[in-house]
């Protein structure tokens, strides 16, 4: 029997969950659907829009363990999270207004999407696409 899957959620490992969650939810519009209770030391948080889930963890749970800066590169070019939105110019656009500067400006790829990549606070790189018309 063939294994058929329903859903799945990425898991990307964060520095500061404050700042991956402000740049999830408050740039990307990514609603925390689970995370600690208001007040708690969050480690662990499951985030959707639309139908994309997304789970964030912080790589590094306690403050001993934690480096004084980020590793925004180790494993960061060996992965890309493609996510289909309605307008990628549009989404372009909204980042920008938003003030976030790490990102490339949209183009059309060969294979027909219109699409632009934006790197998150932790490095990881997201490109954001909608299909065209041929």
């Amino acid at each position: 029997m063939a294994i058929r899957l329903k859903s799945g959620a990425p898991l990307l490992q964060v520095y500061d969950m404050p700042t991956a969650l402000a740049f999830y939810r408050d740039l990307l519009g990514f609603e925390v659907l689970h995370s600690a209770p208001p007040g708690a030391v969050t480690h662990w948080a499951m985030l959707r829009n639309g139908s994309v889930y997304l789970m964030l963890n912080t790589k590094y749970e306690f403050d001993y363990e934690r480096p004084l800066e980020p590793d925004r590169t180790s494993g960061r070019d060996d992965f890309a999270l493609y996510l289909e939105c309605e307008d990628a110019d549009a989404a372009y656009r909204e980042l920008q207004a938003k003030g976030w500067t790490d990102l490339e400006e949209p183009t059309t790829a060969s294979y027909g999407m219109r699409q632009f990549q934006v790197r998150d606070p932790d490095g990881f790189t997201l490109c954001l696409q909608h299909e065209i018309s041929r």
